[in-house]
């Protein structure tokens, strides 16, 4: 299974719009970073998790020009934007299927309703077929996928699990019996948004507690603002196995 970080950032992205900060204007070509999603590759699966508004942009870096699917975490604008932008792999290949909470497709119904609504007919338009999702196992292709049912603050979202990676993003809290889902992980890859407490992401205290209980092989943060520090000077301090992630990165697992 081939995973790339088409996106690592916050729903700000770094750099931040009119910011100073001294991360947001790094030099540094690791500081700079899309809203996050994730594209994972196996034999002929394909899929991406999230289209924020960077999707266009990700697609052309990625030189991606199929997709299976998008999965979607939460119906935010970072993670659902881009949804327009999925035109020319339905131009391609038929409408792409889409796999989300039953009350992410409600809000992508009326977000996007010229998608969605079937009396609205032109040339290029971008087509789906929503599929809902509870917190049982589904397959794409041959492929099976476990959601993994969290909070980010208030708001219910879903995780990921496939084989034995998992991509945990905007989470603040798992409940017991869904960490049990995530054992003997080789690649788990979470929310880290920032040094200091916030209501509706893990902190990086947050984020390593988890993986003092998971135990995972390896563990890649993301979902990362300027304020959790430079890429180069963090990654110092993290212990053995546990990485920052950055836009582009590709790993193998």
């Amino acid at each position: 299974m081939k995973i790339t970080f088409l996106g690592t950032g916050t729903s700000q992205g770094i750099p931040v719009i009119g910011s100073t900060h001294p991360v947001c204007l790094s030099k540094d070509k690791k500081d700079k970073r899309f809203r996050a999603s994730i594209l994972i590759q196996k034999d002929d699966f394909q899929i991406v998790i999230d289209c924020g508004p960077d999707f266009r942009m990700q697609m052309l870096k990625a030189k991606v020009n199929h997709l299976d699917a998008i999965l979607f975490t939460h119906e935010h604008a970072d993670h659902t934007a881009g949804l327009d932008d999925i035109r020319q792999f339905s131009r391609r290949n038929g409408a792409l299927p889409i796999f989300a909470h039953s009350r992410v497709i409600d809000n992508l119904k009326i977000r996007f309703d010229y998608i969605f609504n079937d009396a609205i007919i032109y040339k290029g338009k971008p087509e789906v077929v929503a599929n809902t999702i509870t917190n049982s196992i589904f397959k794409i292709k041959n492929q099976e996928i476990l959601p993994i049912d969290m909070m980010h603050g208030d708001l219910q979202v879903f995780g990921y699990r496939i084989d034995n990676f998992a991509y945990l993003t905007d989470v603040s809290f798992i409940a017991a019996q869904e960490k049990n889902k995530l054992k003997n992980l080789d690649v788990l890859v979470v929310d880290a948004l920032r040094i200091d407490p916030h209501p509706t992401h893990f902190n990086l205290q947050q984020a390593l507690d988890l993986v003092e209980e998971l135990q995972p092989k390896q563990t890649y943060f993301t979902h990362i603002s300027h304020k959790l520090g430079f890429h180069k000077e963090m990654q110092k301090k993290l212990p053995k196995q546990i990485f920052l992630s950055y836009d582009g990165l590709q790993i193998n697992i």
